[in-house]
């Protein structure tokens, strides 16, 4: 009977160590899966696994991923504006209180290297946060000290969103020019046009080979005038056997691609366009139609009538036509550019749309008289 508790204790304590063991292993298991949780979910105080890896790999960015939502980008705008009317007003008034301006690139840098690039509840407070500190009159280097990645941020959201606010010119009832401050950017689809979207990133494509969408489309219909977001340079035109008849315009600053595909075909382009023309914001450049995945030109083989829009940012030539490419997910984007949208009209005797708006940006004149 001893003998027998004896054997029974061992059972019962090498089960209980057995459990243990078991129990160790499983709590290990698990505090490593947390650490790897905490590497990869972009927290403050590891913040992105892509500004971790731009700090050693060049001196241009190499990744970008951008995330700003709707939200944040009207909320940051709106601020931006606001700053710059409360300072044309004092300086109307000729004060001596003279307000101090913020810039939405600045806010929304601000708030992802506050939150490690993503824009979650907290967001807009932290965009309104820095526009009550910098218009009170703290500089954004006090603002941002300590904040180690707020540099990657506002490079590469300048990259993204340089040249889409600025002051300008634009043409009023009277045919006058009235300088203004705002958006300079436009909705790639003009005013009047319906169309649908969704956030199409990243979704698998096959034709050719698998790869994912690295653009959004626009579904709508054919002959939808298409519009020059941003002002720039006619860098390619012509076909593609993936995009059909696509046209593509680079920013003034070189760091902006913006790539328009599946034009109409047959007549794909607003009249006369050709590589090399400079190009202003609100133009129309295109028709929309279902051109593409053919090596033979003019071929509809797009199911779907739709623009794809892509812009890809370019730190450094090498990234262009390479491995390396950086695309971002401009749904966002798309989204807020819908509150400016390009008034066109069309001339009945050839079938082309055109602007009604003139606007005059300085850089575009610039670039002209070179």
């Amino acid at each position: 009977m001893a003998g027998r508790r004896k054997i029974y204790r061992f059972a019962r304590s090498r089960a209980s160590r057995v459990k243990w063991l078991a129990l160790g292993i499983g709590a290990e298991l698990l505090g490593i899966i947390l650490v790897m949780i905490q590497i990869v979910s972009h927290t403050p105080e590891e913040n992105t696994k892509f500004a971790e890896a731009n700090k050693n790999s060049g001196d241009y960015i190499h990744y970008v991923e951008f995330n700003p939502t709707y939200e944040a980008l009207c909320r940051a705008y709106e601020l931006d504006v606001k700053s710059h009317e409360k300072q044309d007003t004092k300086a109307a008034e000729k004060s001596d209180d003279t307000e101090k301006t913020v810039s939405w690139i600045d806010l929304l840098a601000y708030a992802a290297a506050k939150n490690g690039g993503k824009f979650g509840k907290n967001a807009l407070s932290c965009v309104d946060e820095a526009a009550e500190s910098l218009e009170s009159g703290t500089s954004l280097e006090e603002l941002t000290e300590g904040m180690e990645y707020f540099n990657y941020y506002e490079k590469a959201y300048t990259a993204v969103l340089g040249g889409m606010v600025g002051t300008f010119q634009e043409e009023t009832e009277d045919g006058s020019m009235k300088e203004q401050y705002g958006l300079m950017a436009y909705s790639p689809i003009a005013e009047g046009f319906d169309y649908s979207s969704g956030d199409d990133f990243g979704s698998a494509r096959s034709y050719g080979y698998n790869r994912p969408h690295l653009g959004h489309d626009m579904m709508g219909l054919i002959g939808t005038p298409i519009i020059a977001v941003e002002s720039g340079y006619v860098e390619a035109l012509g076909w593609n056997q993936y995009g059909g008849w696509r046209i593509g315009i680079r920013s003034f600053d070189r760091q902006r691609y913006y790539y328009y595909a599946h034009l109409r075909q047959d007549r794909p382009y607003a009249e006369g366009l050709k590589e090399g023309d400079i190009v202003t914001a609100g133009d129309v450049i295109g028709y929309m139609g279902h051109t593409g995945y053919s090596k033979k030109e003019n071929v509809n083989n797009i199911e779907v009538v739709h623009l794809h829009f892509g812009m890809e940012l370019v730190f450094d030539e090498s990234q262009k036509e390479s491995d390396n490419e950086i695309w971002i997910n401009c749904y966002p984007l798309t989204e807020f550019l819908k509150k400016h949208r390009s008034a066109v009209t069309r001339d009945e005797k050839t079938k082309e749309w055109s602007r009604t708006t003139k606007i005059c940006i300085s850089e575009v004149e610039k670039q002209k008289a070179q």
